[in-house]
C-alpha cells in the first residue's frame, strides 16, 4: 500500500468544466480518491466552492472557484497499460474529426477507460497525445472486447448535447455480431429487464431479471449459414452487455464470449477456423451535431481478422 499527501487545492471553473456535479467533477479529477472519501469531505464541509459549503449535487458555473484541503490517501499500485504498436496503429483509425467530435473505430481488446487494475484505457492514451485539448471526454462506452464505433467529445457542451441525445433516445447505433445457432426469423426483439450482478472474482454480469433495467434489442438476420448466423442488431436501451446478455437469453450467444458465451461451442470453431476475439462490433451510428445541427451517420469498418472469418464461412457454407 502507497501512502500519498494531497496538498491543497484550488481549481478555477472555466467554460470546459461548466454543468457538472461537485461530487462526479471531484471523482474524476481525482481518481485515486476513494468515493467515500469524496462524499465525506464534501459533506463535512471541506470541499468549499466560492468559500461556501456546497452539496454533492451542486452544479459547476463559471467564475466559481472550488478549495479542496490536504487530503492523504492510500492507493494501491495499478498495473502498467501497455498498447501495441499494431494497436497504436488501429487507435489512429479515425473516422471523423472537427473542433467539437473525435470518433474512433476502436479495436478489440482495448479497455475505453483506466480501471480493473489498468492505469489507462483509450480516453488516457489521447489525453496523453493530445495534452493541448483541453476537455477530452467519453460520450459512450462500448464493451473492453468489443470493437468499433467509440465517440469523444472535445468539448464540455458537446459532451452535454450528445449525452442529451442518449437520454432521449435520438441517437441510432447498429451493430454486427455472429452468434451460435440458426437465430429464428420470427425473433425480432427481446425485451427483458436486465439486473447487474457483482461476481466473486470482480467481474460484472446482467442477468434477466424482473427487478432489473427495462431493456429492448431489435434483431435483424444478415446472413444464415450451417450452424451460425450472422445479425445486424439495434439496442434502444444502453445498459452493459445489453447485447451480449439479450443474445445469450435467446439461446445463441455471441461466438468467443467469455462472459456469456458457450465455450464448447467455440471449441468447435476454433478447431475449425483460427479464430478468438468477441464476434461483435459497434458497425454504425446516427446522430444530430451538436453544434451544427446537421445529421451524422458514420460507419466504421470490419476489422480484417472479421473479415477474413466472415470469407471462409461464406466459402465453406458455399461448398456444402
Amino acid at each position: 500500500m502507497t501512502y500519498k499527501q494531497l496538498s491543497t487545492s484550488i481549481i478555477y471553473i472555466n467554460e470546459n468544466m461548466i454543468n457538472q456535479r461537485i461530487d462526479n467533477f471531484l471523482k474524476k479529477k481525482f481518481n485515486n480518491i476513494p468515493k467515500s472519501m469524496i462524499y465525506r469531505i464534501i459533506r463535512i464541509g471541506q470541499v468549499r466552492i466560492n468559500k461556501k459549503r456546497i452539496k454533492p449535487n451542486y452544479k459547476l458555473k463559471i467564475g466559481d472557484y472550488i478549495k479542496i484541503p490536504p487530503i492523504k490517501i492510500a492507493f494501491k499500485e495499478k498495473k502498467n497499460f501497455h498498447i501495441k504498436n499494431n494497436q497504436k496503429k488501429k487507435l489512429n483509425n479515425i473516422l471523423y474529426e472537427d473542433n467539437y467530435l473525435l470518433i474512433i473505430n476502436k479495436p478489440s481488446g482495448l479497455a475505453v477507460h483506466g480501471g480493473s487494475g489498468l492505469n489507462f484505457g483509450i480516453i488516457e492514451y489521447f489525453r496523453k497525445i493530445r495534452p493541448l485539448e483541453k476537455c477530452l471526454d467519453l460520450v459512450h462506452r462500448i464493451d473492453r472486447d468489443t470493437s468499433g464505433i467509440l465517440i469523444l467529445a472535445k468539448k464540455r457542451s458537446s459532451l452535454i448535447s450528445m449525452h442529451e441525445q442518449i437520454r432521449n433516445n435520438k441517437i441510432k447505433k447498429e451493430y454486427i455480431a455472429l452468434v451460435h445457432g440458426l437465430w429464428p426469423y420470427t425473433l425480432k426483439k427481446v425485451s427483458k429487464p436486465l439486473l447487474q450482478i457483482n461476481l466473486k472474482n470482480k467481474q460484472k454480469k446482467m442477468f434477466i431479471h424482473k427487478t432489473g433495467k427495462p431493456s429492448l434489442t431489435y434483431f435483424k438476420i444478415k446472413k444464415q449459414y450451417t450452424t451460425t448466423t450472422l445479425l445486424s442488431i439495434f439496442p434502444k436501451t444502453g445498459r452493459t452487455h445489453q447485447i451480449r446478455a439479450h443474445t445469450c437469453y435467446s439461446g445463441h450467444p455471441i461466438l468467443f464470449d467469455k462472459l456469456y458465451g458457450d465455450t464448447n461451442l467455440d471449441k468447435i470453431v476454433k478447431n475449425k477456423i483460427n479464430f478468438n476475439r468477441l464476434f461483435l462490433h459497434a458497425n454504425s451510428i446516427k446522430f444530430i451535431h451538436p453544434k451544427y445541427g446537421n445529421i451524422l451517420h458514420i460507419k466504421a469498418p470490419l476489422d480484417l481478422k472479421i473479415k477474413n472469418f466472415l470469407n471462409i464461412l461464406d466459402k465453406k457454407y458455399k461448398s456444402n
